[in-house]
C-alpha cells in the first residue's frame, strides 16, 4: 500500500491546542463493525458500549519531562529531545539545530547540568552524555519540560494533563493519549459495572509518531521501544481469552504491546523486550477485540493501525464524519471507541 492511501484533509481549527476539563467530557465517536453503526457520545459515557467481564488493558507508562533547553558558550540555544536511556549518564535524543551539535560540543544546560555530545546515531540523532552533581531525576524534573507535539503551541498550565491518572513508572517521551480522557472517579465506574483492568507498559519514544517518508508503506522502519507484562496481568489478560471475553486495548501502544507477545490463539507471556511492530492493512488480530483510541494524523503509522482494524476505507470515512461533526483531533483531542 501507498502512504498517500492513509491521507486527510484536515482544518487546522480541529487540531486540539488544550486538554478538556474533566478529562472525561472529551466526545466519544463509538464504531460498531459489526452494525456498521456510528454513536455520538461523551467519553464518561463509554460505559454504555462496555459489559460486566470486559477487559481494559491500559499502558501505565509515565511521561518524563523530555524536552530539554541548553545554550553554548557564545550564548546560541539548542533543544535536546530525549529519547531513551542508554545508562545512568548517556542518552539517544533529537536536536536542533542539528549543526551546532558537532561530536565533542559542550552545552550548559543549568548551574547543575551540562551536556557533551558523544557520537551521531544512524538517523542523525545524538547520543548525549549529561554531567550533573546529584540525581539526574530531581535536576530533570526542574529543567526539563514536557515534551508536547509540534502540532500543540498552547502552552499546558499543568504538565499532569499531559500524564493518565493511572501512569506509574516514567520511561516515555510521548503520551499514551487515549488513557488521557479516563478519570479515576469514571475507573471506580466502570469496575462497579463489573469492567476489569489489567496493566501493560510499553516506553512511547517519538518514533512511533514520525512522518512516513517512503511511498510504499511496506519499507518503513519503526523504532523500537521496551515493553514489559507482569506474571499477574498477563493472567488476567489470558483468562479473559480463555473465557471468551473482550480485550479492550487502550490506545495503540497497548495494542502493539499486545499483539508482540501473543501467540496465534491471543494468550500471552508475561515477558519484557524491545518491539518494533508495525501494525498495517492487512493484519490479523490474535489479542485485541476492541480499541479506545484519539484521532491520528494523515499518513501516520497510528492511522494505519487502525485501518488494519476496521479498514482504510472505513477509517478514513469515519475520520470525514468526525471533521463534519467538530469533533477535536489529536493528543488533547477527543477519542473513538471501535467494536
Amino acid at each position: 500500500m501507498n502512504t498517500k492511501d492513509f491521507y486527510y484533509d484536515l482544518p487546522e481549527e480541529r487540531i486540539a491546542q488544550t486538554p478538556v476539563e474533566p478529562r472525561d467530557s472529551s466526545r466519544l465517536l463509538v464504531y460498531d463493525r459489526k452494525t456498521d453503526e456510528i454513536h455520538h457520545r461523551h467519553f464518561r459515557d463509554i460505559g454504555e458500549f462496555l459489559k460486566k467481564g470486559d477487559l481494559l488493558v491500559v499502558n501505565t507508562t509515565k511521561v518524563y519531562p523530555a524536552r530539554v533547553y541548553a545554550h553554548t558558550m557564545h550564548g546560541g540555544k539548542i533543544e535536546f529531545l530525549l529519547l531513551k536511556r542508554l545508562n545512568l549518564t548517556d542518552w539517544e535524543s533529537l536536536v536542533k539545530p542539528g549543526r551546532k551539535c558537532r561530536v565533542g560540543a559542550v552545552f550548559t544546560v543549568s548551574e547543575e547540568l551540562s551536556a557533551e555530545i558523544i557520537s551521531v546515531t544512524d538517523d542523525g540523532g545524538r547520543v548525549i552524555r549529561f554531567i550533573f552533581d546529584g540525581v539526574f531525576e530531581d535536576i530533570l524534573s526542574r529543567v526539563g519540560e514536557m515534551p508536547l507535539p509540534p502540532y500543540i503551541h498552547e502552552k499546558l498550565a499543568d504538565k499532569d494533563r499531559y500524564q493518565t491518572v493511572y501512569c506509574k513508572k516514567e520511561g516515555s517521551a510521548a503520551a499514551p493519549t487515549a488513557g488521557l480522557h479516563f478519570t479515576n472517579r469514571l475507573i471506580d465506574e466502570l469496575k462497579g459495572k463489573g469492567v476489569e483492568f489489567a496493566e501493560v507498559n510499553l516506553n512511547v519514544g517519538l518514533g512511533t509518531f514520525r512522518p512516513v517518508k517512503v511511498d510504499d508503506i511496506e519499507k518503513h522502519k519503526m523504532h523500537s521501544e521496551f515493553y514489559s507484562i507482569d506474571e499477574s496481568n498477563a493472567e488476567k489478560i489470558n483468562s479473559a481469552k480463555r473465557d471468551g471475553r473482550r480485550v479492550i486495548a487502550v490506545g495503540t501502544t497497548a495494542v502493539r504491546t499486545l499483539e508482540s507477545v501473543a501467540d496465534e490463539n491471543g494468550f500471552v507471556k508475561a515477558s519484557s523486550g524491545d518491539t518494533n511492530i508495525f501494525i498495517y492493512p492487512p493484519y490479523k488480530f490474535k489479542c485485541v477485540d476492541a480499541l479506545i483510541t484519539n484521532f491520528h494524523l494523515p499518513e501516520s503509522t497510528l492511522l494505519m493501525l487502525v485501518s488494519a482494524f476496521i479498514t482504510r476505507e472505513k477509517a478514513l470515512a469515519i475520520y470525514e464524519t468526525a471533521i463534519k461533526e467538530g469533533y477535536r483531533f489529536f493528543s488533547f483531542g477527543d477519542a473513538c471507541l471501535f467494536l
